[in-house]
């Protein structure tokens, strides 16, 4: 197993033109306040958050220990409906409830939309001048989606009962949405139970956009977390997605689990979620 040490980068985002809006937005200053408010601190290495992780499948060689040196926060849930609307001006999903996760965006609107939320909260003086909201790398992302477990799933090994038939996985119903308990539903974000550290729909849901190019080695990623995060004004065709989403079989939903969608494809399978950090001064 390799150890590799890494910080967080900065992020420089290029701007899309928006469509018209689809509702009615309800009021910006409320809704940033409230989206300020849902950010978590994570702070690697102090209190319940270790400084060192295990990234990858447990017990795989695949997977590498990293440590983290820098402090960042998380927004709790998938950015939602209301807001992204509020700063984007419409509102591309398919099911639409302004505490629903947005949906149906590509990588390069999700950057947009930090972008232009970064500029709204420094205005309003939610946050620092120095500081931005961006995508999570695919290394903090997995940091806070296994909260501090080493099991598959950040409430255990295994998320099926022993009377689960076919594809169910009835302890996972409880933190996560997937094929088998998510037809029918209309899900706002935080329906269901967070993970231990309060984040809520790190399994399943919709899979969620990081801000890396992908590569299919984990050793690259934790080596070079730099080389691989988008750079202003440079285009990537491809890049990582986590978490699994509502169509996905169980075994997708684990807390390792990646792969790759195009940046510019829109899907209503696919969301995003942020991280407030300190803009990097390397």
């Amino acid at each position: 197993m390799s150890i590799f040490v890494v910080g967080a980068a900065g992020l420089s985002q290029t701007q899309l033109v928006a469509d018209e809006p689809t509702s009615t937005p309800n009021d910006q200053a409320t809704l940033l306040e409230t989206f300020r408010k849902e950010f978590v601190a994570i702070t690697p290495g102090m209190n319940k958050f270790p400084a060192e992780f295990q990234f990858g499948p447990s017990n795989e060689p695949s997977a590498v220990k990293v440590t983290l040196n820098r402090n960042f926060e998380i927004s709790k849930y998938e950015t939602y409906q209301s807001i992204y609307e509020s700063v984007m001006g419409q509102n591309p999903s398919r099911w639409k409830s302004p505490r629903n996760a947005v949906e149906t965006v590509s990588y390069d609107q999700a950057m947009e939309f930090c972008a232009k939320a970064t500029e709204l909260m420094r205005a309003a003086k939610l946050i620092n001048a120095n500081e931005i909201i961006r995508l999570p790398t695919e290394i903090e992302w997995e940091y806070c989606a296994k909260a501090g477990t080493s099991t598959v799933y950040s409430f255990g090994d295994d998320p099926r009962a022993p009377d689960d038939a076919k594809s169910q996985a009835s302890i996972l119903n409880e933190y996560g949405w997937y094929s088998w308990n998510s037809k029918g539903k209309n899900p706002a974000v935080g329906d269901l139970k967070p993970n231990p550290w309060g984040l809520y729909d790190f399994h399943g849901n919709y899979w969620e956009i990081c801000g890396d190019e992908w590569t299919d080695s984990l050793a690259e990623v934790a080596a070079e977390p730099h080389k691989y995060y988008r750079k202003t004004n440079e285009k990537i065709v491809l890049s990582a997605i986590r978490g699994g989403c509502w169509r996905d079989h169980y075994s997708m939903l684990r807390s390792a689990a990646r792969t790759t969608t195009l940046t510019m494809q829109t899907t209503n399978w696919i969301g995003f979620r942020c991280v407030l950090i300190k803009e990097s001064t390397k």
